[in-house]
């Protein structure tokens, strides 16, 4: 690793609706998925990055709204994992968005081209792996995933 690389902040959103969980699917083309830790073709959370001088819960917010056209109203934290490939690093925080407004829409067709509701016990493969992340930590009621 060079010297200059940083750590990122990163969060996914969970939205629970009668035991499903919302999910995008990630464009397949590498260059459109937009993410540093990859993913293309895989099932993800909303989320994305957070932004100099912003709090989760908006920054939560802000990617909810940009890519599923949801107002989020109110957030919890709820699971921290330390991401990291080959050529990135991220802490990922993990919300869980308690009351919302609206209906999923794909936003921004480019990077996530469906959304899609799925039970919590038969989600579809691959799932991003912060995504993942935060489902089992969520689901084994853990906060925090230790990635070896």
């Amino acid at each position: 690793m060079a010297e200059n690389n940083k750590v990122g902040v990163g969060f996914g959103v969970m939205l629970l609706k009668d035991g499903r969980v919302l999910l995008g699917r990630r464009h397949e083309d590498p260059a459109k998925a937009d993410s540093e830790l990859h993913g293309e073709g895989s099932w993800t959370m909303p989320g994305g990055k957070l932004h100099f001088g912003e709090s989760f819960e908006a920054g939560a917010a802000r990617e909810l709204s940009e890519e599923t056209g949801i107002k989020g109203k109110k957030f919890k934290v709820i699971s921290l994992a330390n991401d990291m490939a080959p050529d990135a690093h991220f802490v990922t925080i993990g919300l869980i968005c308690e009351e919302w407004e609206g209906e999923p829409q794909v936003m921004e067709p480019d990077e996530i081209t469906a959304w899609q509701w799925f039970d919590l016990n038969n989600l579809p493969k691959p799932v991003f792996p912060p995504s993942q992340e935060v489902l089992d930590n969520f689901s084994g009621k853990r906060f925090y995933s230790v990635v070896e």
